[in-house]
């Protein structure tokens, strides 16, 4: 039986925009909310502390419509019905509900608090009849709902502690503690009625249990980094299990006590703590029972996870050095805001002390994110043959090919258009004679070019015509120039003024996926001028993971999903040579 879970979703006002400045109509009654994002959220369960994720896309909107809308998440009387769903779809990431307000003069005061944006929240009641699970870049358990449905929409209020706003989902969870132990009704609505917090709760339902039973038992806390926490023992073996594959890692105290294991020991380790038997079991028969165990499918995820990570975290190299990383709340277009012309310049107050204002202005540029993944097989055969390596191999090998991927991405955004980059915003190419960022006429490497290059992105002007810093510091060459490139940048130890070597500050990148044998770039440090940027989806930096055991395959399937994006968000800061 699954339980009924509820968690805050984004406020009515949210829904404005450009298009639906208001979304209550008057004439039908209806209104409109994002009732969930599917935003990570932190919860607990035995095994400790976790992060929950409902894939939206994976949401049975089938039984949404015609559900209540509630007050608040009651569900013990008529009069807590505000309304129903009349239909509910998809937006992106967002799951978008329109409510029919009900016209009973019981619920008149509160509908109108809605309708006037006086109660602008709204909160949802669902189950999860499964799970997928795995770790974040931090090594922390996250479960993902990957099928679930939505029960009911509730309007709730906005509360003075924002911690408050998750109430609901503590009142769900201290409804199914006391029902799943017994206690009676009224234990369970005073502990909501006084706003209990879930410690608080579960204190009160043991005490009741105790007293029930009459017996005495000696209560201690449970630290949650022991060996008795699930989260810290999945962690500790990760950990261990890692160190034998990557001879550099230095495990701590906690996993020390596993290094050395085979699969096979931490098989038996993982039966072993949830009370199963593994008296004259075979090689065979131990992993396909340790496979059915949560625990086992997420220590080899930690143990691929981190190896995915340090290999995707080797330092940057190519184009990936010019572009700056940052990150993105969703899969909507990105764009930029910048200062306005008027805003650059610092201007002189008058006696009455009044400052004149520059504003920010939203960029005309922009890119969004799109995912990308692939998904892993580790087989019995392979585990009961203990072959870690072979597994952790294709993992660092993934990891490797994330950041190539990465980097073949920003390659093909830069070559695009014949060598002169994407389309802008004003309609024409990154690197366009307007732009003042392309030779005129190609040219080999050499000291005209150079300077040439340097002096029209010294004149870069903002969009009102003012000079801005733009400040050459790389030389982007293919491989075919890189020798060509090395010896015009190398620094002279010059007795005369003419023997100097102007470009010797410049830095050298050598982007061997770059197809044109003549073509170079200079471009500026991406500190001082916006050019070419990538970002991943915010909270999930670089390529993720996640792990099941496999029905399709015997043994466990592990998920590595990318969520990036990237464009020129300005043209000022790079300038090209299509060379000779």
């Amino acid at each position: 039986m699954t339980k009924l879970l509820v968690r805050e979703a984004a406020a009515l006002e949210t829904r404005r925009a450009p298009l639906r400045p208001s979304s209550y109509n008057a004439e039908a009654g209806t209104i409109e909310a994002i009732i969930s994002t599917g935003a990570a959220v932190t919860r607990s369960d035995a095994n400790g502390q976790f992060t929950e994720i409902l894939d939206t896309a994976a949401a049975d909107l089938t039984t949404l419509r015609g559900a209540s809308v509630l007050n608040s998440h009651r569900q013990n009387g008529l009069e807590n019905i505000l309304g129903t769903v009349e239909e509910a779809w998809r937006e992106g990431n967002n799951i978008v509900a329109r409510m029919r307000l009900s016209n009973r003069p019981e619920v008149a005061s509160l509908v109108a608090a809605v309708r006037n944006g006086e109660i602008n929240s709204v909160s949802i009641g669902y189950e999860v009849s499964q799970w997928a699970d795995g770790t974040d870049a931090n090594g922390q358990r996250v479960r993902t709902a990957t099928q679930w449905k939505i029960r009911e929409v509730s309007f709730v209020a906005v509360p003075a502690d924002p911690h408050a706003r998750t109430r609901g989902a503590t009142n769900g969870l201290i409804r199914s503690l006391g029902q799943q132990a017994g206690v009676s009704q009224a234990t369970i609505d005073g502990l909501i009625d006084r706003g209990a917090t879930e410690a608080e709760a579960r204190s009160a339902i043991l005490d009741e249990l105790l007293q029930r039973s009459n017996t005495t038992v000696i209560r201690t806390s449970h630290n949650i980094h022991t060996m008795d926490n699930s989260e810290a023992f999945v962690r500790a073996v990760g950990g261990a299990l890692y160190a034998r594959v990557e001879a550099s890692y230095q495990p701590d105290g906690a996993e020390r006590q596993y290094v050395g294991h085979t699969m096979l020991d931490v098989a038996r380790e993982v039966l072993r703590r949830s009370g199963l038997s593994t008296t004259g079991l075979a090689a065979s028969a131990l992993i396909e029972r340790a496979l059915t165990t949560s625990d086992f499918p997420q220590i080899l995820a930690n143990t691929v996870g981190r190896t995915l990570r340090a290999s995707y975290g080797q330092p940057a190299s190519g184009i990936r050095q010019l572009a700056r990383q940052t990150t993105a709340n969703d899969f909507r277009a990105k764009t930029k805001l910048m200062l306005d012309s008027a805003g650059v310049t610092l201007e002189k107050v008058n006696e009455h002390g009044e400052f004149k204002s520059g504003s920010l202005v939203e960029a005309g540029e922009s890119y969004k994110l799109a995912t990308f993944g692939r998904i892993i097989s580790f087989t019995r055969q392979a585990i009961v043959n203990d072959d870690l390596g072979a597994f952790t191999d294709i993992a660092r090998r993934l990891g490797l090919a994330a950041q190539a991927f990465e980097a073949q991405q920003l390659v093909d955004l830069l070559q695009s258009n014949a060598g002169v980059g994407p389309n802008m915003s004003d309609g024409k190419a990154l690197h366009h004679v307007d732009h003042g960022n392309i030779a005129a006429v190609g040219g080999p490497l050499n000291l005209t070019t150079l300077s040439a290059a340097r002096l029209a992105m010294r004149k870069q002007t903002g969009p009102a015509g003012a000079l801005i810093t733009v400040t050459p510091r790389y030389l982007l060459v293919p491989s075919d120039l890189e020798t060509s490139a090395e010896s015009w940048l190398t620094e002279i130890h010059a007795t005369t003024t003419a023997d100097v070597n102007p470009f010797s500050r410049l830095s050298l990148v050598v982007e061997p996926r770059l197809t044109s044998a003549t073509r170079w770039w200079l471009a500026a440090d991406k500190a001082e001028v916006d050019g070419l940027e990538y970002a991943h989806l915010a909270g999930a930096p670089g390529p993720q993971t996640e792990s099941r055991a496999g029905f399709e395959v015997d043994g466990v399937q592990t998920k590595v999903r990318l969520d990036f994006g990237a464009g020129f968000v300005d043209w000022r800061g790079w300038y090209t040579n299509a060379g000779q």
